[in-house]
């Protein structure tokens, strides 16, 4: 074949298929000029009816917004403190758009008050969230489960089972003991040691402590032995406070498909990968658990035991991690900031220290403490009425508890460190949404009474046992850290001293050995109520659960 005549007919072969008829193209394009028509069409349709909606409905203020993002570009780190600017620029109640949520933010106790009493049913709900579906076996904890038969059961496994008032009771030779073992860590650390034993005419001395691992290590042994009566190895308990921690940071973290679900399927932040790591290498652990000791909850629950057996061992599973979890982040936080504030006001610690020993004498320990009554995120399930304004339904609650405890109009003076505000302040009825401190409603917490319980009885055994120093002459910082619990940004280090009445203070009954340390010729009494009037002022102080989803 000529090569000539060869590209004459390869080139008509390939340039047929490419020849359109002009008419052709002209009916090609007119689907698409529909589509288009009718994408525009139906945003001028939808942009018409939230507008009628608009002037029908008496929705909240809100600030200017941009499109898609709607406020989300006002957030700023610390996120309580830029959500506290916002309140007090556009006032106490506020809807806010973040992406296609809409999100409403109180920071007043009265509106707060009528949230979780006139309509605490409406807004007993959760919002499905990342952390549910992956760090809460998939919604079914009793933090994160949708309101229904399912949460009604696991709450009341958690509040009559758990920690109810006789289980407290049952649990407290646990805490005491812990917090004994404590402060026998912390002494040995203060003394010259002999060969054998540690002697308890050994010459103490001063010495520094990194007291946030000990809270955490205090809180986390106290759970796990009221979950199993054993406690873990170090490297075991090391790695699992490690995964809490960083399961807690991840709560807290911003994740966009959550704001805009057409990003869901994207994971931009690499947030849903991690999650997805940590919580494997925490059902790992929770398995074990459940494997080597099948009775580990039915021994809790006394008569109504058999009712598990309807409960499988993702549900046995999470209420095993929400004890862990929960138990320990809010309770080490707690008495972190505690410890800052009172180094921060060494002559508070004195008077606390000089009411412990008037109350109950050098020769006996805080055997209970309790707070003296003299001295969060939900969802809209339907349409309501808050404070006179419309909120639609599916609506994120935000109530931010750092702004209320800030607020002077609340809080005479809030900034400044004055536990005698709390004399006489019973926190019942309308002044128990001043503070906050355990959530409110159906969604409360229901481990509040063991918080307390723990938390005053470690602060009174230690003010009691030891003198505390700053490191320096400088305060404490008390600058808010990043997570959901708000902790605080630096390692809290203090010089420590045992006092002199420490060999007087009692044996606790403890259920395990960690050092040999003994007290001889002691005494010790029936458990002795101590009055602790600043715990109040210690939650007020750091807002407990920081941003707080309530």
């Amino acid at each position: 074949m000529p090569v000539a005549k060869f590209f004459y007919i390869r080139r008509k072969f390939i340039a047929t298929p490419f020849h359109i008829d002009p008419k052709r193209a002209k009916r090609m394009e007119e689907p698409f000029w529909y589509s288009l028509a009718l994408i525009i069409f139906t945003l001028l349709l939808k942009l018409s009816i939230a507008k009628i909606t608009r002037k029908h409905n008496n929705f909240p203020p809100s600030p200017p917004y941009l499109p898609i993002i709607g406020h989300l570009h006002l957030l700023k780190q610390p996120i309580h403190r830029t959500l506290q600017a916002l309140s007090g620029k556009f006032g106490k109640l506020r809807l806010l758009r973040w992406g296609s949520r809409r999100v409403l933010l109180v920071s007043s106790p009265w509106v707060a008050e009528e949230l979780f009493t006139k309509h605490d049913i409406i807004f007993a709900n959760r919002p499905r969230l990342l952390i549910g579906k992956h760090l809460a076996y998939d919604f079914t904890t009793v933090t994160l489960a949708p309101y229904g038969d399912l949460w009604r059961n696991l709450r009341r496994i958690m509040t009559l089972e758990l920690f109810s008032a006789s289980r407290l009771a049952q649990f407290s030779s646990i805490r005491q003991g812990e917090v004994r073992l404590l402060l026998n860590e912390i002494m040995k650390k203060s003394c010259t040691e002999s060969k054998t034993k540690i002697e308890l005419k050994s010459k103490f001395t001063e010495t520094k402590i990194e007291l946030k691992s000990k809270f955490t290590e205090l809180s986390f042994n106290v759970m796990t032995m009221m979950i199993g009566e054993n406690v873990l190895d170090v490297e075991e308990a090391k790695n699992i406070q490690k995964v809490i921690r960083d399961e807690v940071d991840l709560s807290g973290a911003t994740n966009l498909g959550e704001f805009f679900p057409f990003l869901q399927w994207i994971d931009i932040t690499g947030i849903e990968k991690k999650m997805v790591s940590l919580m494997a290498e925490m059902d790992s652990f929770l398995q074990g658990l459940v494997e080597e000791r099948p009775e580990i909850l039915s021994t809790k629950c006394g008569s109504n035991g058999k009712e598990l057996q309807f409960y499988t061992d993702e549900i046995i599973k999470g209420i095993i991690l929400v004890m862990l979890v929960a138990g320990t982040d809010t309770s080490s936080t707690t008495l972190d900031w505690a410890m800052a504030l009172l180094l921060n006001h060494p002559e508070t610690m004195e008077k606390v220290r000089a009411e412990i020993e008037a109350k109950i004498g050098q020769r006996t320990s805080v055997g209970r403490a309790r707070l003296a009554k003299a001295h969060l995120l939900t969802e809209a399930s339907e349409d309501c009425v808050v404070g006179g304004f419309d909120v639609p339904r599916h609506t994120m609650l935000f109530i931010n508890a750092w702004a209320i405890h800030r607020d002077p109009e609340v809080w005479e003076d809030p900034t400044r460190f004055e536990p005698e505000r709390f004399e006489g302040w019973s926190g019942d009825g309308s002044e128990g949404y001043k503070l906050i401190a355990f959530g409110a409603g159906r969604r409360g917490c229901p481990g509040a009474a063991l918080a307390n319980r723990l938390i005053g009885l470690a602060l009174g055994t230690w003010i009691q046992s030891f003198e505390w120093e700053r490191i320096s002459e400088e305060n404490v910082d008390t600058s808010e850290g990043l997570g959901l619990s708000m902790p605080r940004a630096q390692p809290l280090e203090a010089m420590c001293k045992p006092r002199a009445i420490i060999p007087h203070i009692g044996k606790t009954p403890c259920t395990r050995v960690l050092l040999p340390i003994r007290f001889e010729n002691a005494k010790y009494s029936d458990w002795l109520k101590f009055e602790f009037i600043f715990v109040h002022y210690l939650l007020h102080s750091r807002s407990q659960g920081g941003d707080c989803f309530v």
